[in-house]
């Protein structure tokens, strides 16, 4: 290894751990911190603006605190700046010695979660759905769009906010529809568990027709297929093809 290759890889350590490691040999500390800080202060605001309401709830200085160990602990693979909120989220899920329990909040990891999924549909070069023939919606085979995701969370995450930091999880999970709307905005809904299960049917049972999926639906939860449960989900799935959740296959 030449002395070239030993400084880089001596600044690169000090660079990600300032407190556990020395500057580089021979190169000046005042003009190492401006790299130091730079790099620190780069990557706290190219994740911040992913994780407003985190940053809220557990202030700035053990967000900080986060980022300084994410830049020394997590090797992340991409090159691509908009890919660092999920490595990210890897690095809070991945380590556990991260969230230790009792210093962080329990929900951490959820709402992290939650607030990354608005960012990545923003940026998804997933395209809507087609426009399809609403009235076959029984008949034939249907799909989720692929900016509709449905999510299960066990903290109510689109609640929670400074003012409201619950620490104990309710009972029932908290059901979501996330979707991005054609100004490319996003918008966050509540389902219920039969709509979030049939959400989650069509993704899994693709080859079954819109009736097939409400039959089979009925049976689950212990109804009856019959003509009020039957018109009750078309419905429903006339209003999530109206909104482009879902589409014809």
């Amino acid at each position: 290894m030449d002395n070239l290759e030993r400084q880089q890889q001596a600044l690169t350590r000090y660079l990600r751990d300032p407190e556990q490691q020395p500057p580089p040999a021979g190169m000046n500390v005042t003009r190492v911190n401006v790299y130091r800080d730079l790099v620190f202060s780069n990557l706290s605001q190219l994740l911040s603006g992913t994780f407003p309401v985190l940053i809220r709830i557990i202030g700035q200085q053990r967000w900080n605190q986060l980022i300084r160990g994410f830049l020394r602990d997590y090797r992340a693979q991409t090159p691509k700046f908009a890919e660092i909120a999920e490595a990210f989220l890897d690095y809070l899920a991945t380590q556990p010695a991260v969230l230790r329990e009792g210093q962080w909040p329990a929900f951490l990891l959820e709402l992290a979660h939650y607030e990354w999924v608005e960012m990545v549909l923003q940026q998804s070069d997933a395209e809507p759905l087609p426009s399809t023939d609403a009235g076959l919606l029984l008949e034939q085979p249907l799909q989720v769009s692929a900016l509709a995701w449905p999510l299960v969370y066990t903290w109510p995450v689109q609640l929670l906010g400074p003012d409201h930091q619950p620490s104990v999880a309710p009972q029932q999970p908290t059901l979501l529809l996330v979707r991005r709307e054609v100004d490319f905005s996003v918008k966050f809904s509540e389902l219920s568990p039969l709509t979030w299960r049939l959400l989650q049917r069509i993704g899994e049972l693709p080859a079954l027709s819109g009736r097939e999926q409400l039959q089979d639906l009925a049976q689950e939860a212990g109804q009856l297929a019959d003509e009020s449960f039957m018109d009750s989900g078309l419905a429903l799935l006339q209003q999530m093809h109206d909104d482009g959740v879902i589409g014809i296959l």
